[in-house]
């Protein structure tokens, strides 16, 4: 599970600006919540390398990690050690989430929920999220859209070169018009060679009454939705959804009633 991929994450994810996206989301929960957030217990679910953990860390938050690659959290405790932040972390696939007790928070970003296999798998994912959530408690997650697939990644190769690494990055956009297939080929430089390898990556993209049929399902209510991308520089400037939004911010949350 991303075993590759996880050496090279950081460095193809450099321009995320996860302080700016972490900030937003603080912004949101505080919104919702009503409350101070200091010691909110807070999940991350696919956490990849802990960036975004460490961001949620820093600004109070009581934050357990999830993910389901050894290697991405491997490179996630190396930055716990430096850091220092009282982050746990937890390798469990997110369609199997299985927690201690309920959560005030959840987090899924950076389109992580497509790269599940289907929209049964999404559902699953959901399912287990509201199981955990305490009544009144957060779901805020984004995903790509089907603009985005099939218009800024579909069929395109995207090259990466940087000091550590070069990458070759190509897409292809498969006959259902939402999901895309990619070919990741790194060539790691060593000295005066260079070593290759690959990782393959599939994500999926769904229509938006899809998503918000599943939080339904799950026993989540969709409360608001912005575009993901637009707007980090100020986190409470949030911008509706349009036809060329490439990556939707839901924020869903349990009812108090449940």
């Amino acid at each position: 599970m991303y075993t590759n991929f996880a050496a090279f994450y950081d460095a193809l994810t450099q321009n995320v600006e996860y302080e700016k996206r972490a900030a937003r989301l603080h912004f949101l929960i505080r919104k919702y919540l009503q409350t101070d957030t200091e010691g909110t217990l807070l999940t991350d679910l696919a956490c990849g390398t802990g960036t975004m953990s460490e961001a949620l860390a820093r600004l109070g938050y009581d934050v357990i990690g999830v993910d389901v690659s050894p290697a991405m959290l491997s490179a996630a405790m190396d930055k716990k050690m430096q850091s220092g932040l009282p982050i746990q972390y937890l390798c469990q696939d997110m369609r199997e989430l299985d927690m201690f007790g309920t959560i005030d928070v959840t987090v899924c970003t950076l389109d992580s929920l497509n790269h599940l296999p289907s929209l049964a798998d999404v559902q699953r994912v959901f399912d287990r999220v509201s199981l955990f959530a305490q009544p009144g408690g957060l779901f805020l997650f984004d995903m790509n859209t089907l603009y985005k697939h099939r218009e800024i990644l579909g069929d395109r190769v995207f090259l990466y070169d940087m000091e550590e690494v070069f990458c070759a990055w190509e897409n292809r956009l498969l006959s259902d018009m939402a999901t895309v297939e990619m070919q990741l080929t790194f060539f790691e430089k060593d000295g005066a060679q260079y070593f290759r390898s690959e990782e393959q990556i599939t994500e999926t993209a769904y229509a938006l009454s899809e998503i918000e049929a599943a939080l339904q399902k799950s026993g989540l209510t969709l409360l608001e939705i912005f575009d993901a991308d637009r707007g980090l520089d100020t986190p409470e400037t949030l911008f509706p959804v349009s036809e060329t939004t490439q990556r939707i911010l839901f924020v869903a949350g349990k009812p108090l009633s449940q």
